[in-house]
């Protein structure tokens, strides 16, 4: 019979350890805070080997999924680590930084052949519920921490300028309701009262429903009708990505929903189809998030009734 082989251990401490049973170091994790203004800070643990008089150097590296670091410099941005007190790490991304839209995974340079993986720690998410920001032109920065579907740490991020805020919805047979706040406008007053909503069709450019806009200082209000956006319904899904736009053509904003601590809405803010008698057959609407969290409408036939 194979003999199995045994871990190294006290009973052993003298016999070379089996290549099946080599310990790997875990990942380090980092705890993320996250301020008002859009900026995040990471701690974590010092990897083995630094120098907590400050004399060895390491980074906190964000890489923009899908992007190439070598080709496009935009798609790399180190962080310096600097001890922090009690063996631990400390890098500070400000809301100054610019970070391109999309997905960053994160990662820890210590000097190593390559960058280590990090996972998520402790995350203190609190100031971004209910965010308000400031009045600025400025792009609004907004970065979320979330953990993968493989349990690593990455970054949701986005820059815009204007930013239409989704806020409650209201949601009936006729249609769907939007409330909002425009943001990083000079005068967001002014800005919305030259201003319309469209629901535009992802599948044809061409077709758009342009409705008008109920405005109280920042604030914003519209209805979509079902009935419209199913009158050029042929079948099968159709999408339709939610804008205001200014009629001189100055300027459009997403509809989308960023000021709170959700990274990904589209499994968590979930709205009921409603049934719509549409002219090529039975149809059904309702809102839904993105996987950008921008807000859209999905027309799709209404499943037969069992």
């Amino acid at each position: 019979m194979t003999p199995v082989p045994t871990p190294a251990g006290p009973a052993n401490a003298g016999s070379p350890v089996p290549e099946e049973f080599t310990i790997v170091s875990a990942a380090p994790r980092a705890d993320c805070i996250a301020d008002s203004a859009g900026g995040l800070t990471f701690d974590l643990d010092a990897p083995e080997g630094a120098d907590a008089s400050g004399h060895w150097s390491a980074a906190l590296v964000l890489l923009r999924r899908g992007g190439d670091a070598v080709e496009n410099a935009d798609d790399e941005v180190r962080l310096p680590l600097t001890p922090n007190g009690d063996g631990r790490l400390r890098a500070v991304l400000p809301s100054t930084v610019p970070l391109p839209e999309g997905r960053w995974d994160a990662y820890v340079d210590a000097g190593e052949a390559d960058p280590r993986r990090l996972l998520p720690g402790l995350a203190d998410l609190r100031s971004l519920v209910d965010r308000r920001p400031g009045p600025s032109t400025s792009p609004l920065a907004v970065r979320i921490p979330y953990a993968t579907k493989h349990g690593n740490l990455s970054l949701r991020s986005w820059q815009r300028a204007p930013h239409a805020e989704a806020g409650d919805l209201g949601l009936d047979a006729k249609g769907v309701t939007v409330h909002g706040t425009l943001h990083r406008v000079e005068d967001p007053a002014e800005w919305l009262a030259g201003a319309v909503a469209e629901a535009r069709c992802r599948r044809d450019p061409e077709l758009v429903c342009a409705v008008p806009l109920e405005t109280e200082g920042h604030g914003f209000s519209f209805t979509i009708a079902h009935q419209e956006l199913c009158e050029r319904w042929e079948g099968g899904p159709d999408a339709w990505d939610l804008w205001l736009r200014r009629t001189d053509g100055s300027g459009e904003a997403r509809v989308a929903r960023l000021l709170d601590d959700v990274a990904e809405k589209k499994q968590i803010f979930v709205y009921p189809a409603q049934p719509v008698d549409a002219p090529y057959a039975p149809a059904q609407a309702g809102p839904y998030y993105t996987a950008d969290n921008d807000l859209a409408i999905r027309v799709d036939e209404r499943p037969p009734v069992s």
